[in-house]
């Protein structure tokens, strides 16, 4: 039987795609929604979509893509941790941190993000999320103090 193309791919560099019908190779997550704490009359809808590879010991790799919220074409390349269980009386509350480079605040709003340098700026981002099923999960990114990111994660 010939293998799907996708299936020889990966995200993460040097880590090949490994899945099983316990163990997802792949995440997706898609935000229709950002809050941001202080508003303003420039800001845009941020609609953003990540693809992430998920690796041993609850670690994962991944890019996002996204319109940032002045309106400009944006990516975020990142590796992560998730910790399963936050709280054990409710079994679902996870959390993750991402570290990574973002790049598209250039131009005017090259300082709206700290230590530009050229459009690229090193990125940590926090997020908490609540597992509805083995393979979705809904999810919360806090952005720093700029604000907060609402999506869905789906599992394959």
């Amino acid at each position: 039987m010939a293998t799907p193309a996708w299936a020889d791919a990966y995200v993460c560099p040097g880590s090949a795609l490994t899945s099983s019908p316990d163990r997802p190779a792949l995440e997706v997550f898609a935000s229709p929604y950002t809050h941001h704490w202080t508003a303003s009359p420039e800001h845009r809808p941020v609609v953003a979509i990540s693809l992430s590879q998920l690796l041993p010991n609850d670690r994962f790799c991944g890019v996002s893509l996204f319109r940032n919220s002045f309106g400009q074409p944006s990516a975020y390349a990142f590796t992560g941790w998730q910790a399963p269980t936050l709280w054990p009386a409710v079994p679902g509350v996870y959390g993750t941190i991402t570290a990574g480079i973002l790049y598209g605040y250039v131009g005017q709003y090259k300082n709206k993000v700290p230590l530009n340098f050229g459009g690229f700026s090193p990125v940590v981002i926090p997020a908490l999320g609540y597992r509805l099923s083995p393979t979705v999960a809904v999810e919360l990114q806090i952005l720093g103090t700029a604000g907060v990111m609402f999506g869905t994660t789906v599992r394959f």
